[in-house]
This record gives structure tokens, sequence and C-alpha cells, in this order.
């Protein structure tokens, strides 16, 4: 650590020979390195080190007040990133690999400045986004695998609080069942109470038909001892409540 510019370096003691590349993420992503994933308030970017593919979040510099609070008080984004997929990896719930991350604070220590989290690629190709886009074989059995994996997570006390269109990635098998990951894992409840209407709730910004509703409502009740029709009326409830909707499905 140096004390001109002071950082914490994490890393999953499987990938201690990434030391030095994780160091050296401010300057890769300064000289432009890696394929640009997604590019919004924070940069995502698939960088290949050897026989890895290594997926890199970037989150942005927070405003002076939260830079402040993230460099004495509260846990950076790629830190809560981190920890979460470790824990849901623990629980047995599919995330991609976590790596690492690296947090950089100003020269004088109390000031936040950047954060980067690490993890290997998905085996997953394919986004819930997809669904909407063309016909799958499997869309039935990624629904229902949807529905049970919530209801894991809420029985584990856990809720993923951007349960949207980009951050569940699913993968058919050869048996006709299907891989789930959960990505963007820095804004999740964890120790919450879910009953079955914050649970239904959970569900709201996932755009849906009303058949979709159907099969992740019935695995989820059959999962959690509810009513699949109440699930079912609720999840369509919250969904309507989301702006920028269409025809039930966004």
């Amino acid at each position: 650590m140096s004390l001109l510019h002071p950082t914490t370096l994490v890393l999953d003691p499987d990938f201690a020979d990434l030391t030095e590349f994780m160091y050296s993420l401010p300057h890769r992503f300064a000289a432009g390195e890696g394929t640009v994933i997604h590019r919004g308030r924070n940069e995502l970017r698939l960088i290949r080190l050897d026989s890895r593919a290594l997926v890199v979040k970037a989150f942005r510099r927070p405003h002076i007040i939260n830079r402040l609070v993230y460099g004495t008080l509260r846990s950076s984004k790629a830190k809560r990133s981190f920890d979460n997929a470790t824990m849901l990896r623990r629980l047995g719930i599919g995330t991609p690999r976590p790596v690492g991350y690296l947090n950089i604070r100003s020269a004088c220590g109390l000031l936040f400045d950047r954060s980067y989290y690490v993890s290997l690629q998905s085996d997953c190709t394919h986004l819930y986004q997809e669904l909407f886009d063309r016909p799958f074989a499997c869309e039935e059995a990624v629904l229902r695998a949807i529905g049970r994996l919530t209801a894991t997570l809420h029985e584990h006390g856990l809720a993923h609080r951007d349960y949207g269109r980009a951050n569940i990635l699913f993968e058919p098998l050869p048996d006709g069942s299907v891989r789930l990951d959960l990505v963007d894992l820095n804004r999740m409840t964890v120790g919450g109470t879910f009953d079955v209407k914050a649970g239904c709730r959970n569900f709201e910004r996932l755009p849906a038909t009303p058949q979709m509703h159907r099969w992740m409502a019935e695995e989820y009740a059959a999962a959690r001892g509810f009513d699949p029709d109440e699930c079912f009326r609720l999840m369509e409830a919250y969904r309507q409540t989301q702006p920028g909707k269409v025809d039930g499905k966004y």
C-alpha cells in the first residue's frame, strides 16, 4: 500500500497470481484495454489474461459526500459485490466466480476515489432480456428456474435489489434444464423477511407476459408454501406499477 495513494486489495486465494493485474486496473482502463460490455454510470469490460476471461466492473467516482462516507464508514460497491457473490456461491446460487476487488482512496486516505470488482466470465451466454428478442425452447424452464431461485434467496433472507432484465443470465443444458447466474450484486438485501407480498414484489422489475408470470408464480409459490394464484395476481399488479411498461411485457 502506498501512503500517497492508499489502496485496498482483496483476492480469492486461488487467484493470488493476479495481484499485479489487479493493481494495474486503473491504468488498463485508462488505456482502453479490453472489450466494453457496458458503459453507463459504471463501466464493464471483458479482459482476457492468458487463459482467463475476466469481467471487470469499474465503479464511477462518488460525489464528494459519498467519497467521505465510502472512505470511512461504508463498504465500497466493489467489496459488496465480492462479498455477496461469495455468499451466493456458498449457498449454491449461481453467479460468476468472484476473483477480487480493488479500492482506491485519495492521498489523505479519507476520501474514497474508485473501486473495481473482478469475476470470471459467466458460462451463461444469454440475458433474460433475450427472451423477448427471439424464441427459446427453454423459455418455460428459464422462468420456472427463476421462480425457484428467487424462493431460495428469500428463504435465506436475501433479495437482489436490481432484479432486472440484464442481471439474470441463463444457459440451456443438454439434459433440458437451465443454468442461471445472477450478476450486478452490489445492491442486495441481507437479513430481510419476505412474506408473500414482499416476495412477489421483488419480481416487479422483470418484464414478463402473463404466462411468464404464471410460470414464475407457480414455482415460487410451490417452494415457499404460498397460493400460486395469489402470487400470480401480486406479480401482475406490482409489475403494473413500473414506469415504461408496454403491454404487460416491459
